[in-house]
């Protein structure tokens, strides 16, 4: 997959796949796509010879790496000015070369009496992200972005609307998660002190549109400390629209994460309409894929599928996704019809509780593994891409 527009190598990095700039499908691109710039290079961005290479143009020592890492990574701590190990005298140079401050808390909505936590992120340039911690009775779950906006152009979807400016950095990533870790381990959530067990990219964005990044993060997520936040790969998932191509990268790669897979839709001629890469790559290529990943793995791939009333929801459509699904002859997939979160003036709007309960008895009744998504922040701006739309509307982000 390219790393950059290939129409032009000076333009920042974006999601788009070989042939994708021309064509059934090209990324939709804000209108702020074309900045310049780089986030500063983190200390997660490095590869272990950078760190060493940073450390001795500080005068330090190849052992004061592992220190930091072990505070960035097993105390989730960037204040280097507190680290009492440290050389005094070397602790804001080493702050400033390793730990530079990539986002900046902008505004906070708190949902579900306390243990649901959306935060709206500013970065270096100003773009805005968002995340979204959820404590559950048996797990924390921490909804990350890895791109501002996205380039899919889904049109149920408030991130779709807003186009790709650019990818994170794994550092950028991989912040959100060090903050959450410690926001558990602090008590902030409701419920008091815990552990942050899962990670989901299901934020902003769509992560095979920034594979080298997210792969960077998921590996030093489930590394163990000193090299990583030590979350098991089997509790970490990336989700697609369906970007082929990465997905066979993610296969090979032979790391045991989730794959997701945002469906929507269980023909072409509908999918066509709901998610628009579909016409680079069709539910057959989509599902093909998505299988291959379960053979390779032996992990249950999640069909993400966003119910919308009157589109994608009634029985046929759940008939003809579960012969789709069952075509394969095993139990590779679960699906998980997502009641859907509407954007504001959308005419896609939440489907009716009886059908969505009528879709779950047919995929339940033709053997299909389903589970209706429980929905978190609905007194919120609960949908991804919400509070960062108001942002960018009003200049700066307010609470709803």
């Amino acid at each position: 997959m390219s790393e950059t527009n290939p129409m032009n190598s000076d333009q920042p990095e974006t999601g788009i796949t070989p042939g994708g700039t021309t064509g059934a499908f090209r990324d939709v691109l804000s209108k702020d796509h074309a900045r310049r710039g780089k986030p500063p290079l983190h200390f997660t961005d490095m590869t272990p010879e950078q760190r060493i290479d940073t450390a001795k143009e500080l005068g330090l020592p190849k052992f004061r790496v592992k220190q930091l890492a072990n505070h960035y990574y097993g105390h989730f701590d960037v204040n280097a000015a507190e680290f009492t190990d440290f050389p005094a005298a070397a602790r804001a140079d080493a702050a400033s070369a390793f730990f530079p401050n990539l986002i900046s808390e902008v505004t906070r909505q708190v949902a579900d009496e306390g243990t649901t936590i959306k935060t709206l992120w500013r970065l270096f340039d100003g773009s805005l992200i968002e995340s979204v911690l959820m404590r559950y009775p048996t797990r924390t779950t921490l909804c990350i972005s890895s791109q501002v906006g996205c380039g899919m152009g889904c049109p149920f979807c408030a991130t779709g609307k807003l186009g790709l400016t650019r990818n994170m950095s794994t550092g950028e990533i991989l912040e959100q998660v060090r903050i959450a870790a410690k926001m558990m381990r602090d008590g902030v959530v409701a419920g008091g002190p815990g552990r942050l067990s899962n990670i989901v990219f299901m934020g902003m964005g769509e992560p095979m549109g920034n594979y080298k990044s997210v792969l960077s993060a998921v590996r030093q997520i489930s590394a163990m400390p000193p090299e990583g936040f030590g979350i098991s790969a089997r509790n970490i998932t990336v989700s697609t629209v369906g970007v082929v191509p990465g997905i066979k990268k993610l296969t090979a790669e032979g790391i045991p994460v989730r794959l997701a897979v945002s469906l929507h839709a269980p023909s072409d001629e509908l999918r066509d309409e709901l998610v628009p890469m579909n016409k680079r790559f069709n539910t057959t290529q989509v599902l093909d894929a998505a299988h291959d990943y379960w053979l390779a793995s032996k992990r249950r791939v999640s069909i993400e599928y966003a119910l919308m009333r009157g589109i994608n929801d009634q029985a046929e459509h759940a008939r003809l996704l579960a012969k789709r699904l069952n075509h394969y002859g095993d139990d590779w997939a679960h699906v998980n019809p997502i009641p859907l979160n509407p954007i504001e003036g959308s005419r896609w709007t939440a489907s009716k509780p009886e059908d969505e309960k009528r879709f779950l008895d047919i995929l339940h009744q033709a053997g299909i593994t389903a589970t209706l998504r429980d929905t978190r922040g609905q007194d919120i701006d609960g949908a991804c891409g919400q509070l960062a739309a108001k942002g960018d509307q009003s200049g700066e982000a307010t609470a709803a």
